[in-house]
């Protein structure tokens, strides 16, 4: 062999070295890119409230439904175990001020005394729920289980519609927080309304002429009180609802149902225990399963059966949910919105609560949310302000801008107003 052949082959290896180091540098900048991506997809479906729907919509039509469920579900585990790590030693936290122990204030007996001599009605005694106090006890923040009246700033010498209140239901996880409103059915009213996309009609070539307002009437703004997320999507699991005399989903028989009455008076119940009522139904939004029924817990719940409360998520995912509730009575409804929570620790953090019969709502990132409306500022418009902060929400929500879902909102009921 020649000197400039065994120059040649000795200089073979080093020429390939730069070469592999160029590929393994792309590579790494091409994987920090990806994850970069990632990264900035999570943060933006967590901070705008219409990225998270145009992704899970745009991938459940490339590649299907039940495989966009599996990886939220992939998703969602691995955020849990992350919280797990990062946030292990969290203690619970409180978000608003709690006032000091007080009991429900007594009605005034000259007013009532007054109202008799005069003929009409006595006035309702102040709506105050009993404080639950915390859910666990050893492993709760301040204030937890003490109902706060929400004023109405327009109103504030009024006796509340509403109370709040912030539980912690879960032993191992101290950032799982259920937030529940409590709302006075005896002054105040719940209506349902249609979004401008969902539910879908069951067969479109068939669907009525109705027109789909999707947002709060204007001569209803004000008289209201706030406003909250309905159901799933027709997709996930083909739940019923019937509004203004229409059926745009026929109700199914096993499933979960919040029911307004034409008399005004409001249930939850399995559907096939009413459904010979439905001549009597102003309205109905049904949902999966009922979580707690006559105060009785679905076996589901208990048994690890994984029923879906997640429409295609399985109840065990910890997720963004929320859920309406009755009391006994049914004259107060329960609302509640959730960070991080199973089925389980919703459904009995809700029970704690004070309600008896429970339906889960809805479930992921964007669409649990609860809101009230204040005046705008310099005008005599409403804007609407959530609940607790970290869940997304616009000032013009339900009110100027048209929902895709489905909602309900709260006003209050005209006997309740004060008498000019």
């Amino acid at each position: 062999m020649s000197d400039s052949a065994t120059v040649s082959a000795s200089r073979r290896p080093a020429q390939k070295a730069p070469r592999r180091k160029r590929r393994l540098r792309w590579l790494l900048i091409a994987l920090g890119a990806a994850c970069g991506a990632v990264l900035g997809l999570w943060v933006a479906i967590h901070r705008f409230e219409w990225m998270g729907p145009l992704v899970a919509n745009t991938l459940r039509s490339i590649i299907g439904a039940d495989n966009v469920a599996r990886l939220e579900d992939f998703v969602y585990s691995v955020e849990d175990a992350a919280n797990r790590v990062s946030k292990k030693d969290q203690a619970p936290k409180a978000y608003w001020s709690v006032p000091g122990s007080a009991s429900a204030p007594a009605p005034d007996p000259s007013s009532a005394a007054a109202a008799s001599a005069s003929g009409a009605a006595p006035a309702l005694p102040p709506f105050h729920p009993r404080d639950p106090g915390p859910a666990l006890k050893s492993w709760s923040a301040k204030g937890d289980g003490v109902w706060v009246p929400i004023v109405d700033p327009r109103r504030p010498s009024e006796q509340p519609y509403m109370y709040k209140t912030l539980l912690h239901p879960d032993i191992n996880r101290g950032w799982a927080e259920v937030f529940v409103v409590a709302v006075d059915l005896r002054r105040a009213d719940l209506y349902a309304v249609a979004g401008s996309r969902e539910p879908k009609f069951e067969d479109e070539k068939k669907a009525p002429a109705y027109e789909r307002k999707a947002k709060i009437p204007p001569e209803h703004h004000e008289e209201l009180l706030a406003a909250f997320n309905g159901g799933f999507m027709t997709e996930h699991g083909g739940y019923g609802m019937k509004v203004d005399g229409v059926v745009i989903v026929s109700p199914k028989p096993d499933v979960c149902t919040l029911v307004k009455y034409k008399d005004g008076s409001m249930q939850i119940a399995t559907w096939k225990r009413i459904a010979e009522r439905e001549p009597e139904m102003l309205w109905y939004r049904q949902a999966p399963s009922c979580m707690y029924e006559n105060g009785k817990i679905h076996p589901g719940l208990t048994a690890g059966s994984g029923l879906k409360w997640g429409a295609t998520l399985d109840g065990e995912t910890v997720i963004r949910r929320s859920a309406v509730g009755l009391s006994e009575d049914r004259q107060i409804l329960y609302v509640s919105i959730t960070n991080h929570t199973t089925a389980r620790v919703l459904a009995d953090g809700l029970k704690h609560a004070g309600a008896v019969d429970i339906a889960q709502m809805d479930v992921n990132w964007s669409y649990p949310k609860f809101v009230l409306f204040e005046p705008k500022e310099g005008s005599p418009e409403r804007k609407a302000v959530a609940l607790a902060e970290g869940f997304e929400f616009s000032e013009d929500e339900f009110i100027r801008n048209r929902a895709r879902r489905d909602f309900f909102y709260l006003m209050r009921k005209p006997e309740s107003l004060p008498s000019k």
